[in-house]
């Protein structure tokens, strides 16, 4: 190859390589680096896309109940494991046809395309109570979910469907902890 070919080159590959580490430094910004779920910034922009392309849409916020004793008294890698599983199960539970998100701390939301492609809320509840296995030790675990069909909504926006999320979850939160099964 002739040198003006890769002096011409050399600024075309500095800039792509440039964009690549941008792209990827961008991603992971995204992600929150301890469950790998998206981060709120992450996963609004997609959400927003799913709540008013699909007019089944299902929007859930989860919390942890008594997350913070879990960290006091198991310590806080027992609490990482807590939130990882708790990350693990949201997502396997919304499966292809959703997104799911670690807003901050023991907080979690997801939206899913249409409910009929998920296993059923009842489902997400088992899965979110099933203790956590950390270093040999099950630590209980139990979590307040709302739910909102976007159907319901007068205007199918994410900012009305996490409003009524919220109002639902401090509802279930209402009913007792470890008795809060989800209304579908």
């Amino acid at each position: 190859m002739e040198l003006p070919v890769i002096a011409a080159a050399l600024p075309a590959f500095g800039w792509a390589l440039h964009s690549s580490l941008l792209a990827r430094r961008l991603s992971t910004a995204r992600r929150d680096p301890l469950t790998g779920l998206h981060t709120r910034a992450g996963w609004t922009t997609r959400a927003e896309r799913i709540a008013t392309r699909s007019p089944h849409a299902l929007a859930l916020l989860v919390d942890l109940d008594d997350f913070k004793a879990i960290s006091d008294t198991h310590g806080h890698a027992a609490g990482d494991a807590v939130l990882t599983a708790t990350a693990g199960r949201l997502a396997a539970w919304s499966t292809r046809h959703g997104i799911a998100a670690r807003l901050g701390g023991d907080e979690f939301a997801a939206i899913i395309t249409d409910p009929a492609h998920t296993p059923g809320t009842n489902a997400l509840h088992e899965a979110l109570h099933h203790p956590v296995n950390h270093r040999g030790r099950l630590i209980p675990v139990a979590a307040s979910v709302g739910i909102c069909h976007l159907a319901d909504l007068p205007a199918r926006t994410l900012t009305d469907a996490l409003s009524a999320a919220d109002t639902a979850m401090y509802a279930v939160k209402g009913r007792g902890r470890r008795n809060n099964t989800p209304r579908p």
